[in-house]
């Protein structure tokens, strides 16, 4: 099986590709890939998240269609679309203490000027 971080990277190359226009906006969020695995037929469902700052978000949510065509032909369940900016602020948000690194990228991305 591919890593996340591997896939992540192959479909902002896809993007980039593929759609230019998109892939600029792409390149101002962190995209990871989520893993849900679900009990019921204990299978892993895969998505896409976009994690996005407040400032690019009306523009980006133009392009869903397209993020979200991309990964069904890549074999993954849907996108889903992250405010980082709401993420950081959330008091009862757990990802600082769950994964330091990424919460200090979130802060990152919902603090980046342009």
């Amino acid at each position: 099986m591919i890593s996340g971080e591997k896939l992540a990277q192959e479909y902002i190359n896809v993007i980039n590709n593929y759609y230019p226009r998109a892939g600029k906006l792409l390149r101002h969020c962190l995209v990871k890939i989520l893993r849900l695995h679900t009990n019921h037929n204990h299978r892993d469902h895969y998505y896409v998240g976009i994690y996005y700052a407040n400032r690019i978000g009306r523009r980006l949510l133009e392009y869903q269609d397209i993020f979200k065509d991309a990964a069904e032909n890549m074999g993954l369940v849907e996108v889903v679309f992250l405010n980082a900016n709401h993420l950081v602020k959330d008091p009862y948000s757990k990802i600082k203490q769950q994964d330091f690194r990424f919460w200090l990228e979130l802060c990152w991305l919902a603090n980046e000027e342009n």
